[in-house]
């Protein structure tokens, strides 16, 4: 696999490794680094079948955020697709990646190499499962002016409050293994960021409209399931056993946003993405007196909601002041 001290420009294999300039002793290592970039072909099964996953990493003074969890997402994702990976190696590169690049963002894309095989077919033996492995480096500011500090001591970015808006765009219900992974099909998402977008840039955008942060997903059999890029953790009148102490709590002292009060997360059993942070989340209050619940989210739930928050690996947690619903009502959380 591709080892780097120097963060390139721009796409790069990482494998299949490009052995023709990195094997020669005499470049230099800005040639050694250009030398990995390399051009997917037509033929890559990722572009055609979408076969294949994705994960992003954000990185804060050269180290991965969440490091052990997006490991398991490599073993648990090539387990699913059935690709051959070394887990262990490539977080090993990853990690060479984030030191030089300190602060920023890492994409690693998977594809399973191209094959002589016609249509969607793939060849079941240790060749079918042989993949193509893709690496974005980007500089960027990370956002930790806002942390939260997390029952088990780990910190976690927070960002300022927003709104959320129920989305008319529905995700697909899929199979297992399907379900939960980050797979490179995601035109149901893509297409429902097209819409939070559009809402956002209307000429006669209500000044809610302004201050969306996200919007709520259904799936095809109408569950309320996750955002358009992020997972969802909400709250419920009904079921807090401590409901004013929960409201006030909840928005002046940031350090009992998620100790206070039951919270609720979908299902990712039949669509939607298991997320890192999602997970993180739930094994920070496992060992709590309110363990976080799986529970679907129903239309029934929506005006019963309490709190909200939205949540990626890379923005962390996100909370939301208010909730539109598809009839146009408003669930505003800081007035429950």
């Amino acid at each position: 696999m591709t080892d780097t001290t120097l963060v390139p420009n721009g796409w790069v294999c990482l494998y299949p490794q490009v052995s023709s300039v990195t094997e020669d002793s005499s470049v230099t290592e800005e040639d050694r680094s250009t030398s990995q970039t390399a051009t997917m072909s037509l033929d890559n099964r990722g572009l055609a079948y979408a076969d294949g996953f994705f994960t992003t990493m954000g990185v804060i003074d050269g180290l991965i955020l969440w490091s052990d969890y997006h490991y398991q997402r490599l073993v648990s994702h090539a387990e699913a697709l059935q690709l051959n990976i070394n887990s262990e190696e490539l977080l090993a590169v990853l990690q060479l990646y984030a030191q030089q690049l300190e602060q920023g963002m890492l994409k690693l894309v998977v594809t399973r190499a191209a094959q002589d095989v016609r249509g969607y077919g793939y060849t079941p033996n240790a060749n079918g499962s042989d993949c193509e492995i893709w690496l974005k480096a980007t500089a960027m500011r990370v956002s930790t002016a806002l942390q939260l500090s997390l029952p088990d001591g780990n910190l976690v970015p927070t960002q300022p409050y927003a709104s959320a808006i129920c989305l008319a765009s529905q995700i697909a219900c899929l199979p297992p293994p399907l379900a939960g992974l980050k797979s490179l099909n995601r035109l149901d998402n893509v297409l429902a960021s097209g819409e939070l977008q559009r809402i956002k840039a209307e000429p006669l955008a209500s000044k809610l409209a302004s201050t969306l942060g996200e919007g709520l997903l259904r799936d095809m059999s109408g569950q309320w399931v996750e955002g358009t890029m992020s997972n969802v953790f909400y709250q419920l009148a009904e079921e807090s056993l401590s409901e004013s102490k929960t409201t006030s709590s909840i928005h002046k002292d940031d350090e009992d946003y998620l100790s206070t009060g039951q919270w609720y997360t979908p299902s990712m059993a039949q669509s939607g993405v298991a997320g890192v942070m999602r997970q993180v989340i739930i094994d920070a209050l496992s060992t709590t007196q309110y363990p976080v619940i799986i529970r679907s989210l129903q239309d029934e739930d929506l005006p019963k909601l309490t709190h909200l928050f939205f949540c990626n690996a890379l923005r962390g947690i996100m909370p939301m002041s208010s909730l539109t619903l598809l009839s146009g009502d408003v669930v505003d959380f800081k007035s429950v």
